[in-house]
């Protein structure tokens, strides 16, 4: 007999369904699209409220459209700061925004720290290939020297320095927190 589908089950997979297009509109164009974004966060919110009421059910997959708010707002403003100081795509932060309003907040701090690793483990690859390590590393810690020290320096990427699609980082980063939810944290998305 097959169990019952909880109520995060929807979420889920329109999580899921986001991450997918996301990545691949950032591999293909660099930029994760409004058209990706908004309807996730909409459908995020919406559902949380319609499925968990205003503060969700204790002990249930639903979040609520409250708790659904926090994760939102806890996917999106890091990711805002981020944005503002040049480091990322407004889409990125929008996609956070969307992964917390889906998924709430302890998930989307999860999702962004496995993105932000991903990302990492993407730019080391990128040097070692390009065999710039040493260059790039050398700038990396002379900005964040100058930024400790004196105040705002100026940005140390130069034209050899490794794009990483962020966003694709961030998708991979979400779907291993999938992983470490359900699979290694023994959490049963089925509500059984």
């Amino acid at each position: 007999m097959m169990p019952a589908l909880g109520p995060a089950y929807w979420a889920y997979g329109v999580l899921a369904a986001s991450l997918v297009a996301a990545a691949i509109t950032d591999l293909r164009t660099g930029k994760i699209r409004n058209y990706i974004t908004y309807p996730a966060i909409a459908i995020g919110l919406v559902g949380h409220a319609l499925v968990g009421g205003i503060s969700g059910h204790a002990g249930q997959h639903d979040i609520g459209l409250v708790r659904s708010l926090v994760g939102l707002a806890v996917g999106f403003l890091p990711m805002l700061a981020f944005w503002w100081m040049g480091g990322i795509g407004g889409g990125d932060a929008k996609l956070m925004a969307a992964v917390g309003a889906l998924a709430g907040a302890e998930f989307a701090v999860s999702a962004m720290m496995c993105g932000f690793v991903v990302a990492a483990a993407m730019a080391m690859i990128i040097m070692l290939r390009r065999k710039i390590v040493r260059r790039t590393m050398s700038r990396v810690l002379t900005f964040m020297w100058i930024a400790v020290s004196m105040g705002k320096p100026a940005d140390p990427a130069s034209a050899d320095s490794p794009k990483v699609p962020f966003g694709l980082a961030l998708c991979i980063g979400s779907a291993i927190a999938v992983v470490v939810e359900f699979v290694w944290r023994g959490k049963n998305l089925f509500g059984v």
